[in-house]
């Protein structure tokens, strides 16, 4: 009797496989699904809220540090002044979150009928 042992041999590599992928996303036009429109629109609710509040913070945090100085270091000229620098430069900081959330809800608002549409197409 002849028997022929004849084996299956099969080798992976992982870091092979990863630069294949790689390569193949450099050539292929990437097809965005329902999940990343979805994502894509819910940051673009967020992002201009925060950036017009951290703009906000930041000038009233600035405004603040000026009135402290006009206060205790120019306090023969600027004590007043910088008083009053230093109330505004708190109502801005203040008023930052304020901001974000305004600016936010009304950009939710502007998308809802959009989030609604790829939401219920994801339950179908």
């Amino acid at each position: 009797m002849n028997e022929k042992k004849e084996a299956f041999s099969y080798t992976y590599s992982s870091a092979r496989q990863e630069e294949i992928r790689r390569i193949r996303d450099k050539y292929i036009p990437k097809e965005e699904n329902k999940m990343e429109q979805l994502r894509r629109l819910d940051e673009s609710a967020e992002k201009p809220g925060m950036i017009v509040s951290i703009l906000v913070g930041i000038i009233g945090a600035l405004l603040l540090g000026v009135g402290m100085c006009g206060t205790m270091v120019w306090t023969e000229t600027m004590f007043i002044p910088g008083i009053i620098i230093g109330v505004i430069g708190i109502a801005g900081v203040s008023s930052a979150y304020p901001v974000y959330s305004h600016i936010t809800k009304r950009q939710r608002e502007k998308l809802t009928p959009e989030i609604r549409r790829l939401l219920s197409e994801l339950e179908q």
